[in-house]
């Protein structure tokens, strides 16, 4: 056995589309011993890094998943060994992906952390919508913000809406209607919305509302988990977004959409 200490590779797999891979990411399966691959990852990943012993590690907001103190473990377990263990996240691991626990548990064993950066689901469903998350003429800013708080608190809404930034909501869809509920107290009713569901796949749907219409739209239209929640007005800039060019011509403005746009991956 190699008592040399190994290292771990915290690995963002991005929003499950595997051409989406960094070419250092790649680099860095290839050379894995061990893979903990996440459930909200590709699982064709695992081609990547044939000669790694994978085992996987679902982590999912309301269903049943690996508990965070066994996935830690593991890590320093084979790291500890003297093997490079790779710890594959959906999405980007900086970003609501419990990289600072697993980051202070490796360096407290003095175990080496190498950390690999990825595309971020909030960046997948502005892609998917054709929209910028921080287009001048609306914002000067775009926040992330998770609804599914450790202590199973709320965020301050009333403080985000008034930051006038592009809200981009993480694990918010079992929270819908109170999300939507608290930002009207302080957003007009015809704010632009949207939810994007598998951003980035090929299962990929999004849907364009307003906030008034939110929840009911999404959970009408059988939207939920994975999916990323956008409110502020640079949403309306989206390529499926029919409101703008009326209000450019003079017409109804968005006041008047008839009807949530629905779209999926092409």
């Amino acid at each position: 056995m190699n008592t040399t200490t190994g290292k771990v590779t915290l690995l963002s797999a991005g929003p499950g589309d595997v051409d989406l891979l960094t070419l250092k990411a790649v680099k860095a399966l290839a050379a894995a011993d061990v893979v903990l691959l996440d459930d909200l990852a590709n699982p064709d990943i695992v081609t990547l890094a044939p000669q790694a012993r994978v085992i996987r590690v679902g982590k999912r907001g309301g269903c049943r998943s690996t508990p965070q103190a066994f996935i830690e473990r593991l890590m320093r377990r084979y790291a500890l060994k003297g093997l490079h263990v790779v710890r594959v996240k959906g999405g980007e691991a900086l970003l609501f992906g419990r990289a600072g626990e697993e980051l202070a548990t490796l360096r407290e064993a003095g175990i080496a952390v190498d950390i690999v950066n990825g595309i971020s689901s909030g960046f997948a469903a502005a892609a998917g919508l054709g929209m910028s998350l921080t287009h001048r003429r609306h914002c000067h800013g775009v926040s992330f913000v998770t609804a599914h708080t450790e202590d199973h608190g709320e965020p301050d809404w009333a403080a985000l809406a008034a930051t006038r930034t592009t809200l981009a909501i993480y694990m918010g869809m079992r929270r819908i209607d109170s999300i939507a509920a608290a930002l009207l107290a302080h957003l007009p009713a015809a704010t632009p919305a949207a939810v994007v569901q598998w951003a980035g796949g090929s299962d990929e749907r999004r849907l364009l509302t307003r906030l008034d219409r939110l929840a009911a739209d999404a959970l009408g239209a059988g939207f939920g988990s994975p999916a990323v929640i956008l409110v502020g007005d640079a949403v309306g800039e989206s390529a499926e977004a029919p409101w703008w060019e009326r209000e450019n011509r003079g017409e109804q403005g968005r006041d008047s959409l008839p009807a949530p746009v629905i779209a999926r991956a092409a």
